[in-house]
């Protein structure tokens, strides 16, 4: 009986205590053109326990007063507008709040919100981190364009930004402008592409030959990038990274093997370029592809990735050219020199990317 009763005594003292039952908040967006309106008219949900944590109120219940909610509804904006940034077009827009709303039903608070000008936005970055106490927060985003459910997000555990581009003519523009602004910029800062490229160019040819060795690694990582940025065919980081490294020594060591007029740059370039784009699909991956236009951001990326290498290729063929130009035994010594350096940077990343973890570039 003692232990009975000390068990009953237990539940009842438990029983007014509130768990955090649901850490989860929901961000609702709807774009429209509306004459003389804000074309962004969006609600934030948060539950009452995170609210009042933040607002040091106790008990939690107490939140739900409709009177001394609308007391510290202001608070609770402020705080919610230092954590969630909307960005149309790549400018911060200004948050407008209405009045606070008490959910009793589900023990939340809505805030009703108001953002941009008459017309909406091509590009709609959304970044949100609403309460860090709680590192099992989630925010749940629902993006409403023409009236329809277009883009659903979750951001928590890591991500705080998530971005949707329309469906019309300028939200096309914009993905090609963010896409291919993205592609130039990975390849541009990453050496292993870039050496494995060089190392192609380091013997020399003419224009033609050099031309069919770039559009050979151009047309095989276009195929895998696309193949891998749709899910239709992947392959581990873990496998693709050594045998990216891999490649470079290999051309490296080609360079230095060729005899006979032999040259297999072409074969090499397209069978090694099957590789790195699984290598360039893995960062495309990461960027949230718009589901709406899958093709226009795989398209406008790949020509990022081709202009990036352009960048490349025509100063370093020309400068290997112009060397030649001026001695044959010079340009010679060059190619010696630039394959052994293709071979030992490429090897130094083969190790580490094999032996140490986090150890990619």
């Amino acid at each position: 009986m003692r232990r009975l009763a000390l068990l009953c005594a237990l539940l009842f003292a438990a029983a007014p205590a509130w768990a955090h039952p649901v850490p989860f908040s929901y961000l609702d967006l709807r774009l429209d053109a509306k004459a003389g309106r804000p074309s962004i008219e969006g609600s934030l949900t948060v539950h009452v326990f995170d609210a009042a944590h933040e607002l040091s109120i106790d008990p939690v219940e107490r939140l739900l007063d409709a009177d001394l909610a609308a007391t510290r509804g202001a608070a609770l904006q402020a705080l919610m507008t230092r954590r969630l940034t909307i960005a149309g077009d790549g400018v911060p827009l200004a948050i407008q709040w209405g009045p606070l709303e008490v959910l009793r039903d589900k023990q939340s608070l809505r805030l009703p919100f108001t953002a941009g000008g008459a017309r909406p936005p091509a590009a709609l970055a959304i970044s949100a981190a609403l309460f860090p106490y709680d590192d099992r927060h989630q925010t749940f985003v629902n993006v409403y364009d023409g009236g329809a459910l277009r883009h659903q997000a979750i951001l928590g555990g890591g991500r705080t930004t998530v971005e949707y581009f329309s469906g019309s003519p300028r939200g096309t523009l914009a993905i090609a402008r963010r896409f291919v602004g993205a592609g130039i910029h990975h390849i541009l800062i990453g050496p292993d592409h870039l050496l494995f490229l060089v190392g192609l160019l380091l013997l020399g040819g003419s224009i033609r030959k050099l031309a069919l060795v770039v559009t050979a690694f151009t047309v095989a990582h276009s195929v895998t990038l696309s193949v891998a940025a749709l899910n239709l065919l992947s392959a581990p980081p873990r496998l693709v990274e050594p045998l990216i490294a891999l490649s470079i020594v290999y051309v490296g060591v080609d360079n230095l093997m060729v005899r006979g007029g032999r040259d297999a740059r072409v074969w090499i370039a397209f069978a090694f370029g099957l590789v790195h784009g699984f290598g360039f699909a893995s960062v495309l991956r990461e960027m949230d592809l718009p589901a709406r236009a899958l093709g226009w951001s795989l398209f406008s990326f790949n020509a990022g990735v081709e202009v990036g290498q352009l960048m490349v290729v025509v100063p370093v063929a020309s400068a290997l050219a112009a060397l030649r130009r001026y001695s044959e035994a010079a340009g010679h010594r060059f190619a010696v020199a630039g394959s052994l350096v293709v071979v030992v940077a490429g090897a130094f990343w083969f190790v580490q990317r094999v032996f140490f973890a986090g150890g990619s570039l």
